[in-house]
């Protein structure tokens, strides 16, 4: 017996069914992962002050086109233009979808900015799905994000609206990276993605040097902000979607506002609010009720968002 698994780039993949030994060490390998991301976003936050968030996506992108371009090694010369525009606009969307990720942070705080951004992953599986609790999802969703902003006078607007268009990005993520995946082999469509990216911030990179900003302990948050967001995530999600099936994945990776919440708690000292956990608490079961339907009623709709 077959299942059909998909990995976080688009690539479809034929696998065995997967033993419970399989399955527990997939569980363990997505909990790290997830750790290891929001961590980072905690630790490159420390950075701040000292670089700004562009500083630090700066530094981040530089790690993780470096990480991923050694490893893939994507002949970028040889790209026919049906291959370049997806990676282009995948790449344009990484820059611009971690930045809007990292000054929603800034502003409202990391739990926020995160459950907020996972309105993305969400309104695609809501589209996609196909079935007829779609508006009791959207329902759901929107009670959640009343509940975890609470409208008033002394809301960030700017920042819940930056979170927005974050999720936005995400959304279009997932659409343009099942695309590369079609159109280029195994790592080479990410490599080439992450490297416009880089490209991008080289002129935040150069101005933030010339200031002198680039101090020790900003350079560390800032390059383990690479490492733990970029690096070990994606390399824990090659594996976790070997052991289990990539519906479970999308759902499981749900519970990343949770963790987030709890980095944010942890490495920064933001300490939320009981309304603010619950609206958090709608969002992720909305999240992982939306992608478990929509799996159900079209299983190859939707990548899981790695």
């Amino acid at each position: 017996m077959e299942a059909s698994a998909e990995d976080g780039f688009g690539q479809d993949r034929r696998q065995p069914a997967q033993s419970p030994p399989g399955v527990l060490g997939g569980l363990l390998t997505m909990t790290g992962s997830g750790i290891s991301n929001q961590i980072g976003a905690g630790l490159g936050a420390l950075a701040f002050p000292v670089l700004g968030p562009a500083g630090v996506v700066a530094v981040r992108q530089l790690v993780a086109a470096a990480v991923l371009v050694s490893a893939a090694r994507p002949p970028v010369h040889r790209f026919t233009w049906r291959q370049w525009w997806p990676a282009l606009l995948l790449g344009g969307t990484i820059a611009l979808m971690n930045i809007c990720l990292y000054v929603a942070i800034q502003r409202i705080g990391l739990g926020l900015a995160v459950t907020l951004e996972f309105l993305g992953p969400l309104a695609i599986a809501l589209f996609r799905s196909g079935s007829k609790l779609d508006l009791l999802c959207a329902l759901s969703a929107g009670a959640g994000v009343y509940v975890l902003v609470l409208p008033g006078p002394s809301s960030d607007y700017l920042g819940i609206g930056i979170a927005v268009a974050g999720a936005g990005c995400w959304a279009a993520y997932i659409v343009l990276n099942r695309v590369v995946g079609q159109r280029l082999p195994g790592l080479q469509g990410p490599a080439a993605a992450t490297l416009v990216s880089m490209v991008l911030y080289l002129p935040v990179a150069a101005f933030v040097a010339l200031q002198g900003s680039l101090t020790g302990p900003a350079i560390l948050f800032s390059v383990l902000a690479g490492v733990l967001c970029s690096v070990i995530p994606y390399a824990a999600d090659l594996v976790a979607l070997r052991r289990v099936r990539p519906a479970f994945f999308g759902v499981f990776m749900s519970i990343n506002p949770l963790l987030a919440a709890l980095s944010g708690m942890i490495v920064l000292g933001q300490i939320l609010a009981p309304h603010e956990w619950l609206g958090i608490s709608l969002v992720v079961a909305t999240n992982a009720g939306a992608i478990a339907l929509a799996r159900r009623t079209k299983p190859d709709a939707i990548p899981p968002a790695g």
